[in-house]
């Protein structure tokens, strides 16, 4: 079995973070590190009582706390082979993390993104607005890069190495774009699995509000672009919103 460590980004999530923790599969997990995004609440407490290591990036930011968290892989847990990427609001199931796991692990993938729209996707989980972005997102991937996704979920999996290879930037909404863009430059072997998706405890710092909206629809369209306009660089500028 491949080391993995699962990385939780999570800003002001104490209401879901337990249920995320104590549904991880351990036998499948070497470590887990929540990265707590500056939280106003009781998010670091909660993920402690649980044994978790707990890191702080006072930077808010989606792609900033991922990188704090790759980080302190890099700097503490040596031997690290694969990383999986987890979101704290509960809103995917984290008892099917061996979905995204074992094909790295048994059939040499490089990367395995979890496809909401190949699974079942829970009433109220996501707003139109949401899948109409998400659907426009990859395919203009797809169309530019000549590859198939079918979502920008957060829920993936991916070898660490091949991860430090791409050496990510974007800080904050565009963090899953960035990822699978510049693994379709790099000609990773890619694969996507169904994972289910339900709705978040708590209110989305995106699809909640307008202004999230926006921001993420700006920094994924232009991620998108930007990797289009590098020619194969991995050394991108990116704006955060």
């Amino acid at each position: 079995m491949l080391k993995t460590v699962v990385i939780i980004p999570a800003l002001n999530e104490e209401k879901a973070i337990g249920k995320v923790l104590l549904h991880i599969p351990n036998n499948l997990v070497s470590k887990v590190v929540v990265v707590d995004n500056n939280s106003s609440d009781a998010t670091a407490k909660v993920a402690r009582s649980f044994g978790v290591t707990v890191v702080h990036e006072s930077q808010i930011g989606y792609g900033a706390a991922c990188l704090r968290g790759i980080e302190y892989i890099m700097s503490n847990i040596p031997g690290t082979e694969i990383v999986v990427f987890l979101d704290a609001d509960y809103s995917d199931f984290p008892g099917q993390m061996s979905r995204l796991i074992k094909p790295i692990e048994n059939k040499g993938y490089d990367m395995v993104l979890g496809s909401r729209f190949l699974g079942s996707i829970y009433k109220g989980a996501m707003p139109w607005h949401q899948v109409l972005g998400n659907r426009f997102a990859v395919a203009l991937i797809n169309w530019l890069y000549g590859v198939r996704y079918t979502d920008l979920g957060p829920f993936r999996a991916i070898k660490f190495d091949k991860l430090l290879q791409l050496r990510m930037q974007q800080k904050t909404y565009g963090w899953t774009a960035e990822m699978q863009v510049k693994a379709a430059r790099g000609k990773y072997r890619c694969m996507e699995v169904p994972v289910n998706y339900r709705a978040r405890i708590g209110s989305s710092k995106i699809s909640g509000t307008m202004k999230g909206t926006l921001c993420a629809g700006y920094a994924i369209i232009s991620t998108i672009i930007r990797g289009r306009l590098a020619n194969g660089r991995h050394s991108l500028q990116y704006n955060n919103c």
